[in-house]
C-alpha cells in the first residue's frame, strides 16, 4: 500500500505536536511495509501514485477540500480537534478581543483567511471563502472514508459539534520508546520543573511563569515562540524571575537529557488534545502535571496532576503536589504498552484497510 500524508505546509517551518504524529507515523508504517509520504499542502501532489490519501487537521479544512476535490482517491483524516475556543474568547489581547463575540469556527475562518493574506500561509480551495469553516468540516466528515480521532473524548466532541455519520477508528498519539529509554539509576532534580511546548498563548506558559515565578522550582521551558506569537513571548521573557529559563525548539533526541532529570512536567494548557509532550515525559520518569481542559484524563486518568489553565494558585499546587508524589510507573507501563508510536502505526494500517473496503 502506498499512502500520502498531506500535511499543512508549515509543518517543519513551525513545528507542533501534528508534526510529531505525522512524522512518527509515517516512519512506523514504513517499517511494516507501508509506503508512507509526507507532502506539503502547498506541493504539486500526483494522486495517481497513491492508493490512499491520508489528512491531517480538520480546524484547516482548506487544504483537505482542495486536495480530496481533484482527485477520487479515497481519504482519511486524522482530525486533531484542539478547541482554541475559550482562549480566543476570555485571554487574547488588542483586536483578537473582537474574538469574544464570534462562534469557533468564524474565529478559525478569520484565522485562516488572516493567515493568506499575511502570506504565513497559502489558501489552497477558493470553495473554502465561500462555504466558510463549518460547511468545509461538514463535507469533509461526510466524504472521508474514516476519520482518526486521538481519543474516544475527541470523538464524542466531533460528534457534538459537527453530527455525522463518519465511521472512526481510535488512533492514540505516542512515543517512541527507542528514543525515550529511562535510567532509573540516574537521579531527578526534585527542584526542575520543565514544560516542553511551543510558546504561545493556547499553551498557557504565561500563567505557568506567575505561578512558579521565584518560587523553589526551576522552570525550564523548551519550545520556540509560535511565528505570529512573537509579542507572547516577549512579554513571557519579560516578566520571568531569575529561576525561568528558556530553551528554543529541540529535536526529541536532545530532549531526553531534559526529561531523564526533571520531577515533573507540566503543560498547563486553555486545551490538549493529548499532550504529546507529557506522554514523552511521562515514559521518561516524569511525575505530570496537566490541563484539565480536553482529553487529558482519558489518557492520564488518576496518574497526572490536573490544574486550572486560568488559576496560578491551581498550577503552583498541583507542581507542589506532583514534586512530592513518586513519578507513576503504573502510567509508565501502560504508555509503553498502548501508547507507542509502533502501536500506533498498527492501528492505522487497520483503518486503512477498513477504509478501503468502505
Amino acid at each position: 500500500m502506498k499512502v500520502a500524508f498531506i500535511t499543512r505546509s508549515t509543518i517543519y517551518t513551525s513545528p507542533g505536536g501534528d508534526t510529531v504524529q505525522a512524522l512518527q507515523t509515517a516512519r512506523q508504517l514504513t517499517a511494516i511495509g507501508v509506503d508512507a509520504d509526507i507532502l506539503l499542502s502547498n506541493e504539486i501532489i500526483p494522486y495517481n501514485r497513491y492508493d490512499l490519501l491520508h489528512f491531517f487537521n480538520i480546524t484547516r479544512p482548506a487544504d483537505i477540500l482542495y486536495h480530496s476535490k481533484k482527485t477520487s482517491k479515497p481519504f482519511v483524516v486524522s482530525t486533531i480537534l484542539c478547541s482554541y475556543a475559550e482562549y480566543d474568547k476570555h485571554h487574547r489581547k488588542g483586536a483578537g478581543a473582537l474574538f469574544t463575540y464570534l462562534p469557533a469556527d468564524s474565529i478559525e475562518y478569520l484565522k485562516t483567511m488572516a493567515r493568506c493574506l499575511r502570506r504565513a500561509d497559502h489558501l489552497a480551495s477558493f470553495d473554502y471563502t465561500w462555504k466558510g469553516q463549518r460547511k468545509s468540516i461538514n463535507e469533509i466528515l461526510r466524504r472521508a472514508k474514516m476519520i482518526l480521532p486521538n481519543s474516544e473524548s475527541e470523538y464524542r466532541r466531533i460528534q457534538q459539534t459537527y453530527p455525522c455519520k463518519a465511521n472512526y477508528m481510535v488512533i492514540p498519539n505516542g512515543t517512541d520508546p527507542e528514543v525515550f529509554q529511562f535510567d532509573n539509576k540516574i537521579k531527578k532534580n526534585d527542584r526542575i520543573v520543565l514544560c516542553v511546548a511551543r510558546i504561545e498563548g493556547i499553551k498557557n506558559q504565561l500563567n505557568l511563569i506567575r505561578a512558579l515565578n521565584n518560587s523553589r522550582f526551576h522552570l525550564i521551558l523548551i519550545g520556540s515562540s509560535a511565528p505570529n506569537q512573537r509579542d507572547y513571548y516577549n512579554q513571557c521573557r519579560a516578566i520571568a524571575a531569575a529561576n525561568i529559563s528558556f530553551i528554543g525548539h529541540l529535536p526529541q533526541d536532545e530532549l531526553v537529557s531534559y526529561y531523564q532529570r526533571a520531577r515533573v512536567h507540566i503543560l498547563p494548557s486553555w486545551f490538549e488534545t493529548t499532550g504529546l509532550s507529557s506522554i514523552e515525559a511521562a515514559a521518561m520518569g516524569c511525575s505530570i502535571v496537566i490541563t484539565d481542559k480536553g482529553d487529558t484524563r482519558e489518557y492520564f486518568e488518576d496518574d497526572a496532576s490536573y490544574c486550572d489553565p486560568s488559576d496560578p494558585e491551581s498550577i503552583l499546587a498541583a507542581v507542589e503536589k506532583a514534586s512530592l508524589t513518586p513519578f507513576s510507573e503504573n502510567l509508565r507501563q501502560k504508555i509503553l504498552k498502548e501508547y507507542t508510536w509502533k502501536q500506533a502505526a498498527l492501528k492505522t494500517l487497520k483503518a486503512y484497510q477498513l477504509a478501503a473496503i468502505a
